[in-house]
């Protein structure tokens, strides 16, 4: 089995339980005796500073990034039990352990009580913190702790243990200020988890509910699901986040696996029938004491009390936008393109409501005629997506191959022609707007790009089912249904 397919760091959805059950237990008749239990016993890195649990964040909000690993050690540095490690497939340690193939960022605004969590796709071609160049966001912490050893080391330092401790402390600062440099986003709280958090803690709830389109087996990953609903706990839970091969788009339909993952294990974690539970909250808070890594200065009381109030409905998952799924790179072989300002752009914009598109227009659709560029790859995509653009009113100006692939998508207008373009794009999801003066009056041209996933894309082959935000995706006999985004308040089917 190669190194990709053995790594079983997709441990997706236990950081989030140790947050909002932390909170719910605030407001449960156990609070207090439960939560000093919790807290007393949790492990701590200075990674941020031990003010990073004071006032509120200039920019209002609180971000805690939450970070899988693939340690075959607990929080406490015990190895995991070997029964352990032979049922979730862990493989040994030369497997993996450095690269943190889970990166979630909780973007959670003050006092709303309400939460998004963003995912990072491992394979993210993204420039990594500490000089070391471009790479997958995923080695970002391997980089920096690398770098920390061979410091060490070159220091006299000799006693293992310090130097595994150090070099962590130092891996988990380059990950952070390598996200924060992408994102622009200050990262307020750190949370690490390792794998027996996953083992335990899906164990401890009873399972989560989780729904698939059709059935599926990987025999990578272990893979082995019927159709439909169904309740999954322990190994079969780390399958069912690990599997990419036989999925439509690969790791990013992993990423949506990721979310609806984590959407169904915050449901149950917020559910009154397992924290009302003595037995199950013993046993989850054990799971969490062994399993998790908090920032050293996070004040996680205060945290709890402001998020005492969250419900399932208030938690949303959403994904970083993508370009080409199959970059090639100089080392790092295939992985995912990245442009960082979209990224910018879409925490700037993280949060805040959607324009309200059910009224009338400013622009008529019918003043604009519109030509298809199909840069995707995606046989037959621009015709479909003129089509589309048709039922909305706009006049067809024809629908052609591009002279050379895009990664992203755009419509471009001539000049004084930006309202109309601007129509364009918003009918299409939102995509970006460009000046081209070669482009006549009254005329707007899209570029259909390998990023695209809009009106157009339901039911073709190739192109994606679901969207990496959860929402925006009709399925095969639902051509205009959008879905609801992915939340905690339900069980929604995926790929």
């Amino acid at each position: 089995m190669r190194r990709d397919q053995v790594k079983s760091a997709n441990l997706v959805g236990r950081t989030v339980v140790a947050f909002f059950s932390v909170a719910v237990l605030v407001g449960t008749g156990y609070a207090w005796a439960n939560f000093q239990s919790l807290a007393n016993n949790l492990t701590t890195t200075d990674v941020i500073g031990e003010d990073g649990g004071g006032e509120r964040p200039a920019d209002g909000s609180i971000d805690i990034l939450m970070v899988g690993m693939d340690a075959r050690t607990d929080a406490k540095g015990n190895p995991l039990p070997q029964h352990i490690l032979d049922e979730l497939q862990a493989g040994d340690e030369s497997a993996g352990g450095l690269n943190t193939d889970t990166i979630i960022l909780m973007h959670i605004p003050n006092d709303t009580g309400k939460a998004v969590a963003v995912s990072f796709p491992r394979d993210s071609y993204v420039k990594i913190a500490g000089g070391h160049g471009r790479h997958k966001i995923n080695s970002a912490y391997g980089y920096g702790k690398n770098a920390a050893v061979a410091e060490l080391q070159k220091k006299g330092v000799t006693d293992p243990a310090q130097v595994e401790q150090e070099s962590k402390k130092e891996g988990a600062k380059n990950l952070i200020q390598t996200v924060q440099d992408l994102t622009g986003v200050t990262v307020d709280h750190y949370a690490e988890i390792n794998l027996v958090g996953f083992y335990d803690i899906t164990k401890a709830v009873g399972g989560v509910d989780v729904c698939l389109n059709q059935a599926t087996q990987d025999d990578y990953s272990g893979a082995d699901f019927a159709k439909g609903p169904q309740t999954i706990e322990g190994r079969e839970a780390l399958a069912f986040v690990r599997q990419r091969y036989g999925l439509l788009r690969g790791d990013l339909d992993r990423i949506v696996r990721q979310q609806v993952f984590m959407a169904g294990l915050a449901k149950k974690m917020l559910s009154a029938g397992t924290l009302s539970d003595p037995g199950k909250l013993r046993a989850l808070i054990d799971a969490l004491t062994k399993s998790i890594v908090l920032d050293k200065g996070w004040d996680v009381f205060k945290f709890a009390t402001r998020m005492k109030d969250l419900s399932g409905g208030n938690i949303k998952f959403e994904t970083i936008p993508t370009g080409n799924p199959e970059l090639a790179t100089p080392e790092d072989g295939t992985a995912i393109e990245i442009v960082e300002s979209d990224v910018k752009r879409f925490f700037k914009n993280l949060g805040k409501d959607a324009p309200d598109t059910s009224t009338t227009p400013a622009v008529d659709p019918s003043t604009v005629t519109v030509e298809v560029r199909n840069a995707s790859g995606t046989g037959g995509l621009a015709a479909r997506v003129l089509d589309a653009l048709v039922a909305k009113k706009f006049v067809s100006g024809g629908a052609a191959n591009a002279d050379t692939p895009m990664a992203k998508s755009v419509v471009r207008h001539g000049k004084g022609g930006e309202a109309g373009a601007q129509a364009v794009a918003d009918a299409l999801g939102g995509l970006a707007v460009e000046q081209d003066d070669n482009i006549p009056a009254g005329r707007a041209r899209v570029f259909v790009g390998s990023d695209y996933s809009g009106p157009g894309t339901q039911n073709l082959a190739g192109a994606p089912l679901v969207g990496l935000d959860g929402a925006k995706r009709a399925q095969p006999g639902t051509s205009t249904t959008e879905e609801p985004p992915i939340t905690a308040d339900g069980v929604r089917c995926v790929n």
